[in-house]
């Protein structure tokens, strides 16, 4: 597939789907929910959120609504050759707030694309020239202009508010409030200190807890899926499958002690 620049509302009814290609989702007017893989936030205009490929993610729109759709394929030229940096934007789920700059951008944005499509003249190439220049700003706010120098994170006491919320929707921001930072130094912060992200180390935790369920316990996927934070069992086994290479439910197969023993760290 091509990239492509969409603009449409979102059903007020909860929808759910993965797709291979990444995704950025822009509000213009209204409110949209979303949850990516157990990261859950809201976008209204001038917010928006990204989607990696492959992530499950459920989706709504609140009212009278209207998004701004970025499609961008693995393989897209606005991520790729010399953009090729600006593909770990999709290192992970996030949401993100648009500044002043960026808005005026989007509004440049908009009315090329209608200039372009009342000429007929809208092609592939011109759409991926301005994904490029979307996202070559976009990565150079997320990547880390925040000081990540300071007093340490306190990972226990993370871990705690972790393992006390691991059955609902655990925000960066609701992370980042414990810490007492604003969402962008405190995911600089963390990713200096830990060498992950703030949502592949939830993923981690939740992944670990999960695993320790199945191995120790007799309760079902489904009840350890809903206890561990993930949206059920199919997302449950999906995760499992990509960070250990094998479904939760070979761990309680005969010689499973020694797989779990043995599974890498996610």
């Amino acid at each position: 597939m091509t990239s492509a620049i969409r603009q449409f509302p979102l059903d007020t009814a909860i929808h759910h789907h993965a797709h291979d290609f990444h995704q950025i989702v822009i509000g213009l007017n209204g409110q949209a929910e979303f949850e990516i893989e157990g990261l859950g936030g809201s976008i209204s205009a001038l917010s928006g959120c990204i989607v990696p490929a492959n992530h499950m993610h459920y989706y709504a729109g609140t009212g009278d609504n209207h998004q701004l759709v970025l499609d961008l394929p693995q393989d897209a030229l606005s991520l790729t050759g010399h953009h090729h940096e600006l593909a770990r934007l999709f290192d992970a789920p996030r949401f993100f707030d648009l500044d002043a700059s960026l808005a005026r951008y989007l509004e440049f944005v908009l009315q090329e694309l209608r200039l372009l499509a009342s000429q007929g003249a809208l092609s592939d190439l011109q759409q991926d020239r301005l994904a490029a220049t979307l996202l070559g700003s976009l990565h150079a706010r997320l990547s880390g202009d925040a000081s990540s120098t300071g007093r340490p994170l306190d990972l226990s006491a993370l871990d705690r508010y972790i393992d006390q919320h691991l059955s609902g929707q655990l925000r960066v921001a609701d992370l980042a409030a414990q810490a007492c930072l604003s969402e962008a130094h405190f995911t600089a912060r963390f990713r200096a200190q830990t060498g992950l992200s703030p949502w592949r180390y939830v993923m981690r935790r939740r992944l670990e807890t999960a695993r320790r369920l199945i191995h120790e316990s007799h309760l079902p996927l489904s009840e350890i899926a809903a206890l561990t934070g993930f949206t059920n069992q199919s997302a449950l086994s999906r995760a499992f499958r990509r960070d250990y290479g094998h479904p939760p439910s070979q761990l309680r197969r005969p010689g499973a002690r020694r797989l779990a023993s043995n599974a890498p760290m996610p």
